[in-house]
């Protein structure tokens, strides 16, 4: 890639970093995380 396609790129995905973030870190999400997270530390083996 040349430099401002480069550039380009990576803007692209710090915003996509971004909004995944924003995803995860709103509430409904980050509780359903925390359940299957929970859920899978008490599975019985």
């Amino acid at each position: 890639m040349v430099t401002s396609e480069y550039a380009v790129g990576v803007i692209a995905a710090v915003a996509f970093a971004a909004a995944l973030y924003k995803v995860v870190t709103s509430g409904q999400v980050g509780e359903e995380l925390q359940g299957i997270v929970g859920r899978a530390l008490n599975v019985q083996m």
